[in-house]
């Protein structure tokens, strides 16, 4: 891309030389105005190239701004020109030509800045005053997904975008990426495998053809002033206009107060759990006491909590229990119970007959088939 610029930069510079040398033979006899105008188209081109150089990282729809203050801050200039014009010859004032142009090109200079400093404040709101006028971005198809450092190590977004759920392009902004890698060079084993696990689903959702997705390495002004990797991704998302992926309950609430969209895995995984209604019945293996009395704790395959009531000496043992409540939230989901009878066959001993919990769908009119009774 470096090299592009640089070749366009050249061809301006070997334009304008052109555009100087074709005027040689008008003003062959004056050697004087070749070179003044030589040099004059050389300064030009240097300005131009500093301009370039020193501001590439402003954004499109202000640069948009600029150029259509402009124009109408030049055309609302015209105008008031010729009311200087007919200012000095109703009121006779009798002013010079210098005066007048003096006077027009202040006029002109104030007013072209007063435009585009109010473009600028109000380009958001352009498009109500011009029709089909817009400075702010607008997003064609799908919005894009912004990845944090939780959603990668989770690594359930890597199934989720290979079922197809999510029918958008992924993006991993740099600072993300730079956070995993101090994540998998720390001291800490836990850490270090974390960020490894997350870099290796990054290099598996790369290799995936089904998922679009993409390490964003653009230098946002609005987002490397920022300190911290929360507020830069809050930051991203928005000049993106994208929606944020994450496992963080605390970064999830703060997203929503700042107006970004986000999306939580877990309450996305929650959602598609099959939901456990009062007096179905499970089985589940009871693992420690509960923080009242008579409660006995148990955990789901996928981490679900499930508080028995009447089970506390039950501790190491398969159950059978009563659904009474459930409770789901961001942070995760609790199933609460009470002990209805031991599971048949299971015993303290039997740690390798560990089955998830399933339900007994009893029809009405007695017990349910002998298939549906297996432990």
């Amino acid at each position: 891309m470096r090299i592009v610029t640089w070749c366009l930069r050249f061809m301006l510079l070997a334009l304008v030389l052109a555009a100087v040398w074709l005027n040689y033979d008008k003003i062959a006899d004056q050697p004087s105005h070749f070179w003044w105008l030589l040099a004059f188209g050389v300064i030009m081109v240097l300005t131009v190239v500093v301009i370039d150089v020193f501001l590439p990282k402003n954004r499109l729809s202000v640069m948009a701004g600029v150029f259509f203050g402009l124009m109408v801050g030049l055309l609302i200039s015209l105008g008031l020109a010729l009311v200087v014009d007919m200012i000095d010859t109703f009121y006779r004032l009798g002013l010079t030509s210098e005066a007048k142009v003096g006077a027009k090109s202040v006029i002109g200079i104030c007013v072209c800045y007063l435009v585009i400093t109010i473009v600028m404040r109000t380009k958001d709101d352009v498009r109500f005053v011009i029709p089909y006028v817009e400075f702010a971005k607008q997003t064609k198809g799908s919005r894009p997904i912004v990845l944090d450092t939780s959603a990668i190590v989770d690594g359930r977004i890597a199934d989720l975008c290979q079922s197809r759920l999510f029918d958008a392009p992924i993006l991993v902004p740099r600072f993300v990426l730079h956070e995993l890698q101090l994540i998998a060079d720390s001291a800490d084993k836990l850490k270090r495998n974390r960020g490894r696990r997350g870099l290796d689903i990054l290099n598996k959702m790369q290799n995936n053809p089904m998922i679009d997705i993409e390490i964003d390495d653009t230098a946002l002004p609005e987002v490397e002033g920022l300190a911290g990797v929360d507020q830069k991704l809050l930051a991203f998302s928005k000049v993106r206009d994208g929606k944020l992926a994450t496992t963080d309950y605390n970064l999830s609430k703060v997203a929503q107060v700042r107006g970004v969209d986000v999306i939580n895995i877990n309450d996305l995984a929650n959602a598609l759990k099959v939901v456990a209604l009062p007096g179905e019945t499970m089985q589940i293996r009871i693992n420690k006491p509960g923080e009242e009395e008579d409660q006995g704790v148990g955990y789901l395959e996928d981490g679900t909590m499930v508080v028995v009531e009447g089970a506390r000496n039950k501790i190491g043992r398969e159950v059978q229990l009563s659904v009474t409540s459930s409770l789901q939230t961001s942070a995760g989901k609790m199933i609460f119970g009470r002990f209805e009878a031991l599971a048949q066959g299971a015993g303290p001993d039997q740690n390798e007959r560990r089955r998830p919990w399933r339900r007994n769908h009893e029809p009405q009119g007695g017990r349910a088939p002998s298939g549906d009774q297996q432990t």
